[in-house]
């Protein structure tokens, strides 16, 4: 197993931790985002995501991009331990969770969105680190709401066991 991966990435942490937990080998394969322009823009990375992001996950079988995806792909693949409950509801409301962050959240402050709001809207970085902040506050202050007035609650997000929605 490969994980093409940037230690700043939340969304390459998601899947670095998944694999951790899970016992799983792999070979980290780093993606410098920032270094030459960035890494992920270069041809072959591309070639590989083209979408131009990390993390980017390889097995024997499949290449895959999306942290979501790779999360699914590896529960899927690799059950035990699981990292989602086995409870068809709490299973959904853990994916909800980690939506809110995945998909609701994280978008708003990746250096493709930060670095185009700059670039072509002439925003000064304390501007953007005003937008970054309010996205920030924004979900996570959701997400806490969520976790201290929705029932399944527990220890961690979902229950008393890790799942997607605390990586």
């Amino acid at each position: 197993m490969k994980l093409y991966t940037y230690f700043r990435s939340s969304a390459a942490y998601r899947v670095r931790i998944a694999l951790n937990l899970k016992g799983l080998k792999y070979d980290a394969v780093p993606v410098h985002l920032l270094r030459g322009g960035g890494e992920q823009l270069q041809e072959n990375y591309v070639k590989m995501n083209p979408s131009g992001l990390v993390p980017t996950f390889q097995d024997d079988y499949i290449t895959l991009t999306q942290s979501m995806a790779i999360l699914e792909y590896l529960e899927e693949t690799h059950p035990e331990p699981a990292l989602l409950p086995s409870d068809p509801r709490e299973r959904a409301r853990a994916r909800s969770l980690a939506d809110l962050v995945a998909c609701d959240t994280h978008p708003l402050y990746v250096p493709r969105v930060r670095n185009f709001l700059m670039e072509h809207y002439g925003l000064p970085k304390e501007r953007m680190m005003e937008f970054v902040r309010h996205a920030m506050t924004t979900g996570l202050r959701t997400l806490e709401k969520r976790l201290t007035s929705e029932p399944g609650t527990g220890r961690y997000c979902q229950g008393d066991a890790v799942s997607h929605a605390d990586l």
